[in-house]
């Protein structure tokens, strides 16, 4: 079995780097800004909030579903959904704790 580059490099690494790839871009930024603020949300009601089309809103909404930072549920034809509180408060610790041990007052460059 091959291994990755990642499989290298410390857990809580490799998960806040997934975790941050996922919300590297400025749509689903916006996306988890919109979720947050309410219970739930269907697809359609996020597409009118976004100056994207619905196939782009939904490329976005399955990155950061794949990444865990939403829950998605399917009603009927719709996709209702919502953020996922667990994943929120790793990422949250994970940059956290990585702030809290950087130190740029040291760093030692032009």
């Amino acid at each position: 079995m091959a291994h990755t580059k990642a499989s290298l490099f410390k857990e809580k690494h490799v998960k806040a780097a997934e975790l941050a790839k996922a919300i590297s871009h400025p749509a689903r930024l916006a996306i988890l800004e919109i979720l947050s603020k309410r219970e739930s949300c269907i697809c359609g009601d996020i597409t009118s909030e976004l100056p994207l089309a619905q196939s782009t809103v939904s490329q976005h909404l399955k990155v950061l579903k794949t990444a865990g930072l939403i829950k998605g549920e399917v009603e009927g034809p719709r996709t209702c959904y919502c953020i996922h509180p667990e994943t929120m408060r790793e990422l949250k610790e994970l940059m956290d704790q990585w702030f809290e041990e950087f130190t740029p007052d040291q760093a030692n460059c032009c």
